[in-house]
Order: C-alpha cells, then sequence, then structure tokens
C-alpha cells in the first residue's frame, strides 16, 4: 500500500514518519509551499517532493488530504482519482462526505481523526503510542486505516456517519475547555496578587492529579472538593466571593458545579437530603 500526503502541516509531519517507521511505504509529498514540504519528504527514504496534488494522487493507494478544513473539498475535487483509490482527510469537524467527488469517481473515502496536539510534530510522534484516532470509513477503507492505527500505537475509536460534530465538540470540552476553567482559576488567584505564573505553577499539578485519578478509578472516583463531602456551606461561600470579585462568573459556577453534582450522585457516597441541599444552594438566588 503505497501512501500519499497533500499538505505538508505539522500533522502531516507527525503521521508521515509514524507510518514509514512503522513500515509503511510513504512515496510522495505535495503541499501549496514545496520549501515547507520538502524537509518532510527529505526526511522519509523513497519519498517524492511532488510538484502538484495530483502527481501524489497518481503515485498513491492511500491518499491522506491533511489541509484546513476548508480546503478539503476543493482539493478533492480539483484531483483525478481512480477506481479503488483510497482517499481521507485528517479533520475531526468536517464530514466524510466533502471528499463526494472522489467517491463518485469510484474512490473509498473516509476519516481519519488522531485525538492529538501537533503543535510540536516530534512531541506528537513520541505521544502516538497511546493515543487514539477516530476512523469513519466504509469496510474496505475501514480495515486498512485500522491496521494503520494499530501500526503506530493508536487505539481506533470508530465514527458513525453524522456524529462528527458531536464528536469535535466532545474533544473540546475534554481538551482546549480545561484551559479556559484553568484561566477562570487564575483569575481568581490575580485577584489577591498571584500571577499566572505562580498560580499554574501550583494548579496545574492539581489538574494533572485529577486526570491521573481519573484515568485510574474513573470520572465519579476522581471528584473531590466540598461537592464530593457534601459540603453545602463551603459552596455557598464560593458563590459569595464569586459575586464580590465579579458576579458574572457566577453563571459558569452554577453550570459547572451542576455537573459536578451529577458525578456525586454517580459517586453514590452521599444521601439524597445531602444531595438535595447542595442543588438548592448551587441554585440559590438563580
Amino acid at each position: 500500500m503505497k501512501i500519499a500526503f497533500i499538505g505538508a502541516g505539522r500533522l502531516a509531519q507527525a503521521l508521515a514518519p509514524a507510518f514509514h517507521q512503522a513500515g509503511f511505504d510513504v512515496v510522495a509529498i505535495a503541499a501549496r509551499s514545496p520549501q515547507r514540504a520538502a524537509p518532510l519528504a527529505q526526511s522519509i527514504a523513497g519519498c517524492q517532493l511532488c510538484a502538484s496534488a495530483q502527481q501524489a494522487a497518481d503515485l498513491a493507494d492511500l491518499v491522506f488530504v491533511a489541509v484546513n478544513d476548508a480546503a478539503i473539498e476543493d482539493v478533492a475535487r480539483a484531483i483525478r482519482w481512480r477506481t479503488g483509490q483510497m482517499v481521507v482527510h485528517c479533520s475531526g469537524a468536517t464530514e466524510v462526505a466533502v471528499l463526494g467527488t472522489a467517491a463518485q469517481q469510484g474512490a473509498w473515502i473516509g476519516g481519519f481523526h488522531p485525538l492529538q496536539l501537533f503543535a510540536d510534530p516530534d512531541v506528537a510522534l513520541r505521544c502516538m503510542a497511546g493515543s487514539s484516532v477516530a476512523i469513519e470509513a466504509e469496510a474496505a477503507l475501514e480495515t486498512a486505516l485500522q491496521q494503520l492505527a494499530q501500526a503506530v500505537g493508536y487505539r481506533a475509536i470508530k465514527l458513525p456517519a453524522g456524529a462528527r460534530g458531536r464528536y469535535h465538540c466532545a474533544t473540546n470540552y475534554g481538551a482546549s475547555f480545561l484551559l479556559s476553567l484553568l484561566r477562570e482559576a487564575c483569575d481568581l488567584w490575580n485577584s489577591f496578587g498571584v500571577g499566572d505564573e505562580q498560580a499554574l505553577a501550583a494548579l496545574l499539578p492539581l489538574a494533572r492529579g485529577t486526570l491521573e485519578t481519573a484515568a485510574a478509578k474513573g470520572l465519579a472516583g476522581a471528584i473531590a472538593g466540598p461537592i464530593s463531602r457534601g459540603d453545602a456551606d463551603v459552596v455557598a461561600l464560593h458563590m459569595r466571593e464569586l459575586t464580590a470579585v465579579n458576579p458574572d462568573n457566577l453563571d459558569l459556577y452554577r453550570e459547572v458545579s451542576l455537573r459536578l453534582l451529577r458525578l456525586a450522585r454517580e459517586q453514590a457516597r452521599l444521601d439524597d437530603a445531602t444531595l438535595a441541599r447542595l442543588e438548592a444552594t448551587i441554585l440559590a438566588q438563580r
């Protein structure tokens, strides 16, 4: 199976070497900027730097369209595809249907979205084993993508058609939205004179410990703090302090606390009366 990449950004800079190191034949790289693509092509034995996307596609059985979301459909439309060829994009949110031109010409189409950060391709390459990838494809292509995923150490998640929006939204909850909550935490510490650097030095180990506990014990098993203890008085204190600093933050605290209360119910350590008091405190003066 000969593999080509159209696009030479950070994702391609991690995936292409990973596939090559796993023993697959990465034969071609094409990108709008040859200067950007050249180092990637040169780093992989037998890989050709192509002058056009069409040239790269002509050399490959499996083509990864690793360009930004807005360009995927245009790239797919601009290429003449072969019957039985495999064409995959690497977007989390964009539907596989944007590759419809390739399907009309007899190609298999699909999605291969790694759940990784690619800010540093070298780091992403080292962290690939144990990460996950979302795969959406019909049977013949799905088998090939599962083989690729297994070879580089990915855990594969099978996506049904039409689920990409919900899937991608969830990845924001699990990743970038955590940064938003840490921003809120830093803002509160800023209010009594502790800067971001010192705040993050204290809060990030706490966050890592929470995630590690969740990995070991599940989400409900990892909750800590006043809601896990049933301490409605501390929750009320939090809300009073937030009101004093910035009342606009109270709604976010309420919404997050109600979701945490759901986990407390799943944990099943608190009695119904305690849970009811916590909920009443969270919703007070709403």
